[in-house]
């Protein structure tokens, strides 16, 4: 590889570095404060806005009267609050939890799948929490109109207990006689489906807008990056909607309106998801909005409906409040005609590959039941698929390494004339068939498939809280284990800055090695950058996933042994020659090497001086 090609090539990867490493790293050694939260702040849902305005005490409404989230009350126990109001309990394989009767809110589920640390014995993961409490996250559906129901109306179950095979019905009467109804339903999964029926035994015709909202004060427990969205995103007309809708955007520029037919609407986090999915063949009126005191809503109001004189309507919506496992999405996507459900996980550009690769992967998990040998496997399929490229890599390599001796002597040669260096050395690649662009190449494709496998291990929700061997017990996470405080013998954390794990010292080792096989660069300065760059990547890699450090150590191993392959191969002479008596033109690497003179010999004239004579004889 010429100098061009390998600053190239260092220039691709740097950047690939820079660009997907700068997020992680200045997460762990530069973290940014979050927004302060006012400490009298919950959310909680407040009756619809009526003809005047909105309800005194409460934040601006959305549009068409949907409840808003209201202003400043005091934080309480979430265990007292659960206590104090009637509730169905929430009995699925996967959910635990239960519905608020008082405004009949999906307000108390916990994923009992999921662990908060990878200890098997922390607490389930906590998605929604009543109105109230301190991370206050609920989904609610209602109507607008004469005789709907308030925000807070309190709802008559026709069962104690939600289950996948016994949905229960709540039922509120209008004190005009109107009876409003939701029959909820829930899957074995994380699905609910909510049909929203209104009877209307009156004279006269009764008209309401359905609506639903999602609430959560705060932003959740993880930050957006450019790497990640977290926040509010949904998919209106098709077209996803996440950075124009960010919570700092919703804070400092006002909601966003749309008009949207079929689609979603949702608050995510890393891992999980709460999202409004209102009837796809509806066009409805949605919004995302900040309402104060880190308040955060996400709501659609839905056309009025006429109900006739003794007469019903029903309109079915449904709420997701779970884990965004990609094929669970992917299920729901296809059953229940959800566009674009897959983009709840943040794949972002990479999902032409990420996607793919993720689906490889879990299939690989599958088959072993290990991620780390799953991610060992992915690395030998992709090393396998670039091996013709690889071989001719290293094999340029290896006879670069045999004409380096020559390459140095013609720029040393034509120091002073770069276009004639650039055509002898053209010349040279030429006759010896050595071509430096094929050991760049492979560079360049395992780039898109790093960034692919790091997108797949930062969002994929498979992949945490994984384990490999050992000490290897999250492969979403980085290594925990640093020689620092002897393998963890010492009861010290020592700073993240140098906190450097067993994994991230083989990658660095390995890339060492790697780099001692390659040819060696003719430029003192790249020769000093080289050198140390292996030990930089150390550092640079270290706050990177476990999974990601162990794709690229078993990537540089088999590179290793490749280049072993190669050198072994095409063997250096036994004593290269000399730069000084190196032919510099191209010929048969088989002929001995010639000596060129510098300066053609001069013969004497006739009749030279006595002291030219004398020199000859």
């Amino acid at each position: 590889m010429s100098q061009e090609n390998r600053n190239l090539a260092l220039a691709f990867l740097l950047s690939a570095l820079v660009l997907i490493g700068w997020g992680l790293i200045s997460e762990r050694y530069f973290p940014e404060p979050r927004p302060k939260v006012a400490a009298a702040a919950p959310a909680t849902a407040t009756a619809p806005a009526t003809a005047a305005g909105t309800a005194p005490g409460t934040a601006p409404t959305v549009v068409g009267g949907v409840p808003g989230v209201a202003s400043a009350a005091p934080v309480a126990d979430r265990g007292k609050l659960l206590a104090a109001s009637p509730r169905v309990i929430v009995d699925t394989p996967r959910l635990q939890g239960s519905i608020n009767l008082k405004g009949a809110r999906f307000d108390d589920l916990t994923l009992t799948d999921y662990r908060v640390t990878v200890d098997k014995t922390s607490p389930a993961v906590r998605l929604l929490s009543p109105s109230g409490t301190a991370d206050a996250y609920f989904g609610q559906f209602g109507w607008t109109g004469p005789q709907a129901p308030p925000a807070d109306a309190v709802w008559t179950a026709s069962a104690p207990r939600l289950t996948p095979a016994a949905p229960v019905t709540l039922r509120w009467t209008s004190p005009g006689g109107a009876v409003f109804e939701q029959v909820i339903a829930v899957d074995k999964d994380f699905m609910f489906t909510v049909r929203q029926r209104v009877r209307n035994p009156g004279a006269t015709p009764l008209a309401v807008r359905p609506w639903g909202l999602l609430s959560r004060r705060g932003e959740g427990p993880d930050l957006t990056t450019y790497a990640l969205h977290t926040g509010p995103v949904g998919v209106i007309d098709g077209t996803l909607r996440d950075t124009d809708v960010e919570y700092k955007k919703l804070r400092d520029e006002g909601p966003r309106r749309y008009e949207t037919t079929g689609g979603w609407l949702g608050l995510t986090d890393k891992y999980w998801l709460g999202a409004l999915i209102p009837d796809q063949k509806t066009k409805v009126e949605a919004r995302f909005a900040h309402a104060g005191a880190e308040q955060f809503q996400t709501d659609y109001l839905a056309p009025a409906v006429a109900v006739p004189a003794g007469g019903s309507i029903e309109t079915v919506q449904h709420f997701f409040a779970g884990a965004k496992e990609v094929n669970l999405l992917d299920r729901y996507m296809t059953a229940l005609a959800i566009p674009h459900f897959d983009l709840a996980v943040s794949w972002g550009w990479f999902i032409i590959l990420a996607q793919p690769i993720f689906h490889l992967l879990d299939w690989l998990f599958k088959l072993t039941g290990n991620f780390g040998v799953a991610i060992i496997g992915l690395t030998l399929i992709v090393r396998a698929a670039l091996f013709p490229i690889a071989n001719k890599q290293y094999e340029s390599m290896a006879k670069m390494r045999l004409v380096a001796p020559r390459m140095k002597a013609i720029q040393e040669r034509w120091k002073d004339d770069k276009v004639r260096q650039n055509q002898e050395m053209m010349a040279l690649y030429k006759t010896e068939k050595v071509n430096p662009i094929t050991g760049c190449l492979p560079i360049l494709l395992q780039i898109p498939i790093f960034f692919s496998l790091y997108k797949t291990l930062l969002v994929a929700i498979e992949m945490r809280h994984q384990p490999f061997v050992l000490w290897l017990h999250d492969l979403s996470a980085p290594d925990p284990l640093t020689p620092l405080n002897l393998f963890g013998a010492i009861a010290w954390h020592p700073p993240a800055v140098i906190a450097i794990g067993v994994l991230p010292i083989l990658l660095g080792i390995t890339m060492y090695v790697q780099q001692k096989l390659n040819p060696a660069v003719m430029d003192p300065v790249q020769q000093q950058v080289f050198a140390i760059m292996p030990w930089v990547f150390m550092f640079i890699m270290a706050p990177f996933a476990a999974g990601l450090q162990l794709y690229w150590t078993i990537n540089n191993l088999v590179s290793i042994a490749q280049q072993w392959y190669m050198l072994k191969k095409y063997p250096m002479p036994a004593t290269p020659p000399a730069a000084a008596v190196i032919d510099v033109k191209p010929s048969d690497p088989s002929a001995p090497p010639t000596v060129p003179p510098k300066t053609p010999p001069r013969r004497p004239t006739r009749g030279a001086s006595g002291s030219a004579n004398k020199a000859r004889r």
